[in-house]
């Protein structure tokens, strides 16, 4: 069973290349991918990877957690699906504009 790594702390340069390379020294990878803005293509600073098999992901996450990649400390995690995510600050938002109303 695969599991899916949360690869944080991630220089702006790092490819999915070099962060699949980086990650291939603890076992098999499936995917890696640096997640960029949709709008500047720019890297977010983080990303995912998945590896072939649990053991395989939990040895990453001991190896290479606090390494350097590309001149950066990356945080290495297990992923959480997003339903199982604390809520962020881009919730609702109640009102708008002025909050007092004037009496004529």
């Amino acid at each position: 069973m695969a599991m899916k790594l949360y690869v944080g702390g991630l220089a702006y340069a790092t490819t999915d290349k070099e962060l699949e390379d980086f990650f291939a020294t603890q076992g098999k990878v499936t995917s890696a991918t640096v997640i960029k803005d949709k709008f500047s293509g720019q890297s977010k600073g983080f990303g995912f990877v998945e590896m072939e098999d649990v053991k395989e992901g939990q040895n990453a996450i001991k190896e290479l957690n606090g390494k350097d990649l590309g001149g950066r400390t990356i945080m290495v995690n297990q992923a959480r699906p997003q339903e199982d995510r604390r809520p962020g600050g881009n919730g609702p938002r109640n009102g708008g504009g002025n909050s007092f109303r004037r009496s004529y």
